[in-house]
């Protein structure tokens, strides 16, 4: 009997960068694809078992971290991110048939668009006030169902998908060289093997609001040789001043140095919670120092049983008796 497919869901609707990220993920293409309206509802879906995994936004190169997947991965049941997604980001200016630049009053897009499109929108539209939008593609649907703004920021395909839309201008974006980073959510499950290229990505609560705190806990992972790509506060919630990190370090949890900073990690604040090791989306592979590779923690192993058992080795490695 066939397998059943696999069902995802993604921030939608159809159309949206998001969606773009999930057809990078092998056999999407075949598989059921359920659009939802905001995060918390997709990996809502995911945690109640209606879908296998979500494909959510979590980083852009120019605005930084996405605070609603930082979140909402940091608190409610566990997840597991399962791999990542990079997708250059273009936007284009839609309208419907017959609107001019100059009558544009009201443009509707997602938070993040409307922010890489600030300058473009300040010297061509500069008196257009924004309406937020819960994506890209949602808000140039909009104009198809005759939402009360002018125009839409969003992705080339969605303009090119419909034809009742009508493209004013292109490549509006302040930086030609943006990237969204996207990430697969999955239930707690087996790990994707270590690549040598990958990343571990972990949420800190701050056990508590002291002179040294952070750097204790970024210690943990700068004595062991662990580089950290991104690391992000954001509050908890429960009172002001209450923060938790969001960090991404390089490397996976079966390397011994990685291993060794979570455990750090989970000592000084019980609380870390691991959303998963994966491999980078850029196949870059990580430098390691002699001394934070598997061989050298190994061998510091053994040297610390050799001290407990009485047999430790010598400088040059001869074992002598202990004592």
């Amino acid at each position: 009997m066939p397998a059943a497919p696999h069902t995802y869901t993604f921030l939608g609707p159809e159309g949206t960068f998001t969606e773009a990220a999930l057809l990078q993920v092998p056999g999407a293409a075949e598989a059921i694809r359920v659009p939802a309206s905001n995060v918390n509802t997709a990996l809502d879906k995911v945690r109640g078992g209606e879908a296998d995994a979500a494909m959510v936004p979590i980083e852009n190169s120019v605005e930084g971290g996405v605070t609603a997947t930082l979140d909402a991965i940091a608190s409610g049941p566990e997840l597991r991110i399962l791999r990542e997604a990079l997708v250059p980001i273009t936007f284009v200016l839609v309208v419907r048939p017959g609107v001019r630049l100059e009558d544009v009053r009201r443009v509707s897009t997602h938070g993040h668009a409307w922010a890489q499109c600030r300058l473009w929108v300040d010297t061509h539209i500069p008196h257009a006030e924004y309406i937020p939008g819960s994506s890209t593609a949602a808000a140039a649907m909009g104009l198809l169902d005759g939402a009360p703004y002018d125009a839409a920021i969003c992705a080339p395909i969605v303009a090119a998908e419909q034809p009742g839309l009508q493209v004013l201008a292109e490549n509006i974006g302040d930086n030609p060289g943006a990237v969204t980073r996207f990430v697969l959510v999955g239930r707690p499950g087996e790990l994707p093997a270590a690549t040598g290229s990958d990343k571990t990505t972990v949420v800190v609560p701050l056990p508590e609001d002291r002179p040294g705190a952070l750097m204790e806990i970024l210690d943990q992972f700068a004595t062991r040789g662990v580089n950290l790509s991104r690391i992000e506060s954001r509050p908890t919630g429960q009172y002001l001043g209450h923060y938790f990190f969001s960090i991404d370090a390089d490397g996976h949890v079966l390397d011994a140095r990685v291993a060794d900073a979570l455990a750090g990690l989970h000592r000084i604040s019980p609380a870390t919670r691991f959303l998963g090791s994966y491999g980078r989306a850029d196949g870059q592979r990580t430098e390691v120092q002699p001394h934070t590779s598997d061989q050298a923690f190994r061998a510091a192993h053994a040297w610390v049983e050799g001290l407990r058992s009485g047999t430790a080795p010598d400088s040059d490695g001869e074992t002598l008796p202990a004592g």
